[in-house]
């Protein structure tokens, strides 16, 4: 297939370009800068030079590929510190999502969509692949099944909060800069809330698999088999840092954490089984605590 890749020079993009091309697809990816546009050369790969915001651009290449999968989203806010920017790069993400789909009208070329899996219900104690993100605060799920309503063949892939590897620029390393920054390793409330991670060579076949078998409308569960405890993880951090850990909530959690205060209460009881089965998919690699010994210190 020619697949047109956004977020193609990205930590998880990337990762998606590689898998594509050893299984011997072609792939266009979406650089808005000349260091992005080499990094997609050097791994095999075409480029359309621009941006989410360029929707000519992003039409055209969904008119001329077989398939697109859309891993791009703006993390400005992440390194503006605002998380009121968050709505804004949800906006940005749902009118590029809606261009590309209605570029799709009238075939069966797929458009994989990325989400995420953070908030979504429960249903019966667990986040499974029928749980709606209805008020979620990316748009991506919806936008992506309201497509799927109108006939264009997309589904769409929720990771897990942590993708990880090296080179992770993430939740976690911002975590582990934040313990560094103020002198404890810290977790929210009793710390039993439960974090996700999926390794990004695991998420990358994922999202290959279903380009090539997925369904119209599909919601797949991007993560790995254990769920951990984040006051687990804080407690790597701090034994690794050689510093204290602590339980913090009200203004010292939202000093401690900042733009990340949102997110890192959130409990994430996952379950893939579903996404395993439909796409013959196994996560394959070292979990989040085995990366996080291994890569990130």
């Amino acid at each position: 297939m020619k697949v047109f890749v956004t977020g193609a020079s990205g930590f998880i993009g990337s990762a998606i370009v590689r898998e594509l091309i050893n299984a011997g697809h072609q792939v266009t990816g979406l650089a808005r800068s000349e260091k992005s546009a080499e990094k997609i050369r050097r791994a095999g790969g075409e480029v359309a030079e621009g941006s989410l915001a360029d929707l000519e651009i992003l039409k055209q290449n969904a008119l001329h590929a077989d398939g697109i999968v859309h891993a791009a989203f703006s993390h400005d806010f992440m390194i503006s510190n605002d998380i009121s920017q968050f709505p804004k790069a949800a906006e940005l993400d749902r009118i590029a999502i809606e261009t590309m789909g209605d570029a799709l009208t009238g075939t069966d070329k797929p458009l994989v969509v990325t989400a995420g899996l953070l908030g979504l219900p429960l249903i019966n104690g667990k986040i499974t692949e029928e749980s709606l993100a209805e008020h979620s605060l990316r748009a991506s799920e919806t936008t992506a099944l309201k497509l799927a309503e109108k006939g264009i063949n997309t589904s769409v892939i929720r990771l897990a909060p942590s993708v990880h590897d090296a080179g992770d620029y993430g939740f976690v390393p911002f975590i582990i800069s934040q313990a560094r920054k103020n002198g404890i390793s810290a977790y929210p409330g009793d710390g039993r809330n439960r974090w996700r991670g999926i390794h990004r060579l695991d998420a990358a076949r994922l999202f290959r698999l279903a380009l090539e078998k997925g369904t119209r409308g599909a919601l797949y569960n991007g993560v790995e088999d254990e769920s951990i405890e984040t006051k687990k993880i804080a407690e790597l951090i701090a034994e690794r840092l050689d510093i204290p850990v602590k339980a913090v909530s009200g203004e010292e959690l939202n000093n401690h954490f900042e733009w990340l205060s949102h997110f890192i209460t959130m409990d994430c009881p996952v379950t893939n089984l579903k996404t395993k089965e439909k796409l013959n998919w196994e996560p394959m690699n070292i979990n989040l605590l085995e990366d996080l010994e291994r890569n990130y210190f």
